[in-house]
């Protein structure tokens, strides 16, 4: 019988599940390379393809395969509050914190990131640039639907996985 990921990972303290899924250990517990692998991957790079509907719009992305993004992806689907914060970026809070694992010192973000911000635990989509932030981990960037990120004040949203 096939052990799951999941399954797996019951066992397992979550720092240690995702120091595993990283180094590809996972394999000893049965997990095949489907249950741990992104949907697609582009050329070389694996990522993950993301919707956020507000009210009746879609905002489509992609994200990296990163140990971040695998904690983030994980807790998907999410139904959040988006704030907007610095009429620069939304930002909300996942239920969990994500792995800083291999994760550069900061990034400088552009318009369309989609980023972690480590020292407070929240996820940050930018709709302007911004400079450099230590701290901020790029989990990958919207491809469709930017625009309807520039709203005053706060937007119930659903963060899910797509295929």
């Amino acid at each position: 019988m096939e052990t799951t990921y999941k399954q797996c990972a019951a066992h397992v303290p979550l720092s240690a599940v995702s120091l595993l899924a990283f180094i590809g250990v996972l394999i000893s517990c049965g997990v095949t390379t489907a249950q741990a692998t992104p949907l697609f991957t582009n050329g070389e790079k694996a990522m993950y393809n993301i919707q956020i509907t507000l009210n009746d719009v879609t905002v489509t992305g992609t994200l990296d395969d990163t140990p971040a993004t695998r904690d983030f992806v994980a807790q998907l689907p999410l139904t959040v509050k988006l704030d907007d914060y610095s009429s620069t970026e939304k930002i909300t809070y996942p239920p969990k914190k994500l792995s800083t694992l291999s994760a550069p010192a900061g990034i400088t973000p552009r318009i369309g990131d989609i980023a972690y911000y480590a020292p407070w635990g929240n996820i940050a989509i930018f709709y302007q640039n911004f400079a450099y932030s230590p701290g901020l981990i790029k989990l990958g960037e919207i491809t469709n639907g930017i625009e309807h990120l520039h709203y005053r004040g706060a937007k119930q949203a659903t963060i899910t996985l797509i295929d």
